[in-house]
């Protein structure tokens, strides 16, 4: 005679591992560097003209017609003043683009024992929560925005009672963001209201 057991539960993560879970890195920090090093090589190339001229030799012939220019300009003429700008933006754009990880748009997933990262894109999240806020009762329509630190849920209800459809789309929402398994859930911010009058 065969006994049944009991399926087992689906195990969860019950650790948030907060510290732990950083944004994903762009490819873009390649680029970066290569225009990084593009632009170091012209600084060498400059610096080694510079010191080829105070040791005697001459100089490079589009690096005098550049400092014969620039001798000739003031420094509050309008064109240095845009050449320094854009150079100066450019280099606090590429120093943005090599610290900070990018991919602002992939969230990342809790993580357990697994050395594998995880993670689901804003629109997956969005999809996720709409579906589940139309399972509602009363509900209509939903919009869901979704980003990194917060969830914004706009739902149409057309009958039962706004609070009741409120609390049950709050409940509903909560639970699909634990589900998700995100390393830092976005908080809720959930409006519902009645659809507009037609005329």
């Amino acid at each position: 005679m065969s006994t049944v057991t009991p399926a087992e539960p689906v195990p969860v993560l019950e650790e948030r591992a907060r510290g732990g879970a950083h944004r994903f890195w762009s490819v873009r920090r390649v680029p970066a560097a290569l225009l990084a090093l593009i632009v170091l090589a012209g600084a060498g190339l400059l610096l080694y003209d510079v010191a080829a001229v105070r040791a005697g030799r001459p100089g490079m012939r589009w690096r005098r017609a550049l400092a014969d220019d620039l001798a000739a300009r003031p420094l509050d003429d309008l064109w240095v003043l845009i050449g320094a700008v854009v150079v100066i933006g450019l280099g606090i754009w590429l120093l943005v683009l090599a610290c900070t990880p990018g991919l602002r748009a992939v969230l990342p997933m809790r993580r357990g024992g697994d050395p594998l990262r995880a993670g689901l894109r804003r629109e997956a999240v969005e999809v996720v929560l709409r579906d589940r806020a139309m399972a509602v009762a009363g509900v209509q329509s939903a919009r869901v925005r979704a980003r990194r630190h917060k969830a914004s849920v706009r739902a149409v209800a057309h009958f039962r009672e706004l609070g009741e459809v409120r609390a049950d789309l709050d409940a509903a929402l909560r639970d699909a963001v634990e589900e998700l398994g995100l390393a830092r859930p976005p908080h809720l911010s959930v409006h519902v209201v009645r659809p507009a009058r037609k005329g």
